[in-house]
């Protein structure tokens, strides 16, 4: 069973790769609320619908002072791909080796059509200024849970 967070729990620091060629530390972020969303692969509709929608919402959600970071398994190459195509702003990270995935509960066996597979389990945790979650949830849908996470956080 994958260890999932809970609020009130301390977010793994993390740095990883980005698809701009550079890094991206979690820490660096403290001060602001960072909305990091776990997806299984850049260039899918479900993960392309999902990144849209913060695409759409981000410039609302960063002046209510909230960050956005997209974490899936992808090589850098094809998350610089992903972000050119469908025009992403915010940092995407590349965690090849589900380290980060893993500690964040967003790597381990879910259903998949009726059957039991590990993936990537598509989840988005808030995390407040001081780095503790502030909201976590698990096997999200792609479609519109942007708009219902706007509706859980307060944000018009």
């Amino acid at each position: 069973m994958t260890t999932r967070l809970a609020p009130g729990d301390t977010a793994p620091d993390f740095t990883l790769p980005t698809a701009d060629g550079g890094q991206l530390t979690l820490s660096s972020l403290r001060g602001q609320h960072v909305i990091v969303y776990f997806y299984p692969a850049a260039m899918t509709p479900g993960c392309s619908t999902q990144a849209c929608d913060f695409r759409d919402s981000l410039e609302t959600l960063q002046s209510q002072n909230y960050a956005v970071v997209g974490v899936s398994p992808d090589p850098v190459d094809k998350l610089a791909a992903f972000a050119a195509h469908d025009g992403l702003t915010y940092p995407l990270v590349s965690d090849v080796d589900k380290q980060v995935l893993t500690a964040w509960g967003a790597f381990g066996e879910k259903k998949l059509y009726g059957k039991t597979v590990t993936g990537v389990i598509r989840s988005t945790v808030v995390v407040d200024p001081d780095g503790t979650v502030l909201l976590a949830q698990y096997n999200v849908k792609a479609t519109g849970h942007v708009a219902k996470l706007r509706r859980d956080l307060g944000i018009d």
